[in-house]
């Protein structure tokens, strides 16, 4: 059987992590008290965004990618286009703008408190459906979309770009999987209705993969604020209850044609859920035969491996999604790829950026094979 192919497409950005120097646990209103001086060490810089983030933690874990993404004409997309060729992956496929300033994310991840991204989403807003080879898409069998809720032409008008790219990119046969990114309420972003965006686009889409808070914001927004008032300030994963809060979103989105869901609780672990048979027969790209009888009809919650120490949850979430889109395209059963997804993602925590952890599929399997334990 030949090596199946993907693509990945989107956002992209360079990511700036200052490392702090205390490694102390505290609350985030002791931490950001209005004129201290914070102790920091150097400061990590390295790519971001789905495009890199998911498409190069693809290579590195052992599959077949392109990449499909836009920067600016600037000393930051220099550096992006730079770090790519250094990871063996070809640039000539990135689309280069005058006109536009490549976006940024400074990352804020002290101790004990989940992130907190500083982003200027810049190129990544005018990126339509024609900065796409459609040709190149052809020939793969996946086509990876991440974070349309950070690019406006996605967004904007009802998300009538998103749908018009993912409706055309579904006829060119392929399978498609879709991340997602946390937004603000009060942008612009913010003010869609993103629950009728879901109806138009998850009819196209064969793998979700987005994280339980952008879920939940975007398909129940009440729910979303009794969430935060329930974590005070702390990290809203920790609250969850997978039955209560969890399972209906997953129900929804079944309801409006959902195939193959994975929807990230940050250190908890990874909600699984497919559809039946015939509608997993759906999907393209020549997957959907092959998972169809195995994949019906399942529902799991994968718990995280235990690490050592959590350095930084950046690109934590697009590594699991990395591994979980090559596990399929290698063809593993549905239990091993959620193994190899959590696993994976254990690994990025370890480090400052997305990337330097990752480590080849079969490489991961002998760390789980070894008996590597999970979260109680």
């Amino acid at each position: 059987m030949s090596r199946k192919k993907a693509i990945s497409a989107g956002h992209i950005c360079l990511d700036i992590t200052p490392a702090f120097k205390s490694k102390e646990e505290k609350d985030i209103q002791e931490i950001f008290e209005p004129g201290q001086l914070i102790a920091m060490e150097q400061a990590k810089v390295s790519l971001g965004g789905s495009v890199s983030n998911t498409g190069v933690g693809m290579k590195l874990l052992g599959a077949d990618v392109e990449l499909m993404g836009m920067v600016g004409n600037d000393a930051f997309g220099q550096m992006i286009l730079k770090e790519l060729e250094n990871y063996g992956v070809s640039a000539g496929t990135m689309i280069v703008r005058d006109d536009m300033g490549t976006s940024y994310s400074v990352i804020l991840a002290p101790a004990g408190i989940d992130r907190i991204v500083l982003h200027c989403t810049g190129a990544n807003d005018k990126f339509t459906l024609d900065d796409i080879d459609l040709a190149r898409v052809k020939k793969a069998n996946l086509f990876h979309f991440g974070y349309p809720s950070l690019m406006r032409n996605m967004y904007v008008d009802g998300g009538r770009e998103l749908i018009r790219l993912l409706k055309t990119v579904h006829e060119q046969g392929v399978a498609i999987s879709v991340d997602m990114a946390m937004f603000e309420e009060s942008t612009e972003a913010g003010a869609q209705d993103w629950d009728e965006i879901l109806k138009e686009i998850i009819p196209y889409i064969d793998f979700f993969v987005p994280s339980v808070e952008e879920l939940c914001l975007m398909l129940d927004r009440e729910r979303y604020h009794e969430w935060k008032a329930r974590a005070k300030g702390k990290d809203v994963t920790g609250f969850l209850d997978i039955e209560k809060d969890v399972k209906p979103l997953a129900d929804r989105l079944l309801s409006y044609g959902a195939k193959v869901i994975l929807i990230k609780c940050g250190s908890p672990g990874l909600y699984f859920r497919t559809a039946g048979k015939e509608k997993l027969m759906e999907i393209g790209g020549e997957i959907g035969k092959e998972l169809a009888d195995t994949w019906a009809d399942r529902e799991a919650f994968e718990k995280s491996y235990l690490v050592k120490q959590v350095v930084s949850g950046t690109g934590a979430g697009d590594t699991t999604i990395a591994a979980f889109l090559t596990a399929i395209l290698e063809g593993k059963d549905w239990q091993d790829t959620l193994h190899l997804a959590a696993a994976t993602g254990a690994l990025c925590v370890q480090t400052y950026d997305a990337l330097g952890g990752i480590i080849s599929l079969d490489e991961v399997q002998k760390k789980i094979d070894a008996g590597w334990e999970k979260r109680d």
